[in-house]
């Protein structure tokens, strides 16, 4: 059966693949290289721990990875929506959950909504990839 992928739909695929990634990537390396810098500008939750700063840059930067490694081998692509999907969906909830940020509860809830739009990006991508690869059996 021939398949009905769309340019647009494999270019928003494409895209969120190539952000939500880099964005990734740079996360964690962000953490690794500067905890202090990261805990005073992202991470200001609680008291300062750079063992769980690193402990979660050790799976940011993996996660990016595995999604810029998706936009290459298309097989990849469900699995590494749908990880990554569910990562930020509990992330969101986490937010939601525990907003009280140092700089103020409105950076916290700010963060809780750019989790829901990243989540809700990476749902989009990980349907037109589901449909796709459905397509191409």
């Amino acid at each position: 059966m021939p398949t009905t992928t769309t340019p647009t739909r494999a270019r928003f695929v494409d895209v969120v693949l190539f952000v939500f990634g880099g964005f990734s990537v740079a996360l964690g390396v962000f953490m690794l290289a500067a905890p202090g810098a990261f805990f005073d500008t992202l991470g200001a939750f609680g008291t300062r721990n750079d063992h769980y700063i690193f402990d979660n840059a050790s799976f940011e930067l993996p996660l990016g990875l595995l999604l810029l490694a998706a936009a290459r081998w298309t097989t990849w692509r469900v699995p590494a929506l749908a990880f990554a999907t569910l990562h930020w969906a509990i992330h969101a909830v986490s937010h939601i959950v525990d907003f009280d940020h140092a700089a103020g509860e409105a950076v916290g809830l700010l963060e809780f909504a750019g989790l829901i739009v990243g989540t809700a990006f990476l749902a989009i991508a990980l349907r037109y990839s589901v449909i796709d690869q459905r397509e191409a059996r």
